[in-house]
């Protein structure tokens, strides 16, 4: 008896997981271009389906008993979601760098709660994404809702697709001219490549890892500067 209530539990948890995904899914894919620009006036007068799905992170824990990719998936959304919640408080705003609580910027105000903690997107990006899974990719995963930033999905992370989006969305960053500007000898890059340069270069030096996604052959001495981020906010 108890293992049927088990497996009727974990079923039921799986349904939940997956329903819950799939409304943030046909969130971002009503409200973000394909080009990672979002209506957030849009969100703004309908937020209905981004409070249900911050209403279930509230009372989901990921714990080891989920797989790598799981996890990551999950805690992907979730800064991101709370990134959409952030703004659309504070919209109409010009950047996200305007954003100012009790004297914190919008990355280290403690308002994300996930399975009944609480957590700043700081938090998540610095001590779970990065430290816990050790995965370079996460920086196009992340979305920091300005303009230099790596353009935001429009689809939800799940277990099964968030190694193949997080690399393809690092490839259209890597590629896109307005964000990185990539000849064979000369490289102006984003600037997340200097601030987070320790995480690029695990595996070799940043041409190595950028040539990993690259349309151009950039040669391993390629001269290196980095471009001036814009902050200003990812929206129509």
């Amino acid at each position: 008896m108890k293992k049927i209530l088990l497996v009727i539990v974990t079923l039921f948890a799986l349904s939940n997981t997956n329903a819950q995904t799939a409304i943030f899914h046909n969130l971002l894919q009503n409200n973000v271009t394909k080009d990672g620009v979002v209506d957030y006036k849009s969100l703004k007068q309908d937020p209905s389906e981004l409070n249900s799905y911050i209403s279930y992170l509230e009372k989901t824990t990921p714990d080891n008993s989920w797989s790598k990719n799981k996890q990551k998936a999950l805690w992907i959304n979730a800064y991101n979601a709370y990134t959409l919640k952030l703004i659309l408080d504070n919209y109409p705003l010009k950047s996200i760098t305007d954003i100012k609580e009790n004297g914190l910027i919008a990355w280290k105000i403690p308002f994300v709660k996930v399975g009944g903690k609480t957590y700043t997107l700081d938090h998540i990006e610095h001590t779970i994404l990065r430290k816990q899974f050790s995965d370079p990719k996460i920086h196009v995963g992340v979305n920091c809702a300005s303009g230099s930033c790596p353009k935001l999905g429009n689809k939800a992370f799940t277990e099964k697709n968030v190694e193949a989006e997080l690399t393809h969305l690092m490839k259209v960053f890597v590629n896109d001219t307005s964000r990185n500007k990539i000849t064979e000898n000369n490289i102006q890059i984003s600037s997340i490549f200097d601030w987070f340069k320790e995480d690029f270069i695990k595996n070799g030096t940043i041409i190595d890892f950028l040539n990993k996604y690259s349309e151009t052959k950039i040669n391993p001495e390629a001269k290196i500067s980095y471009l001036k981020y814009d902050w200003s906010l990812n929206g129509k």
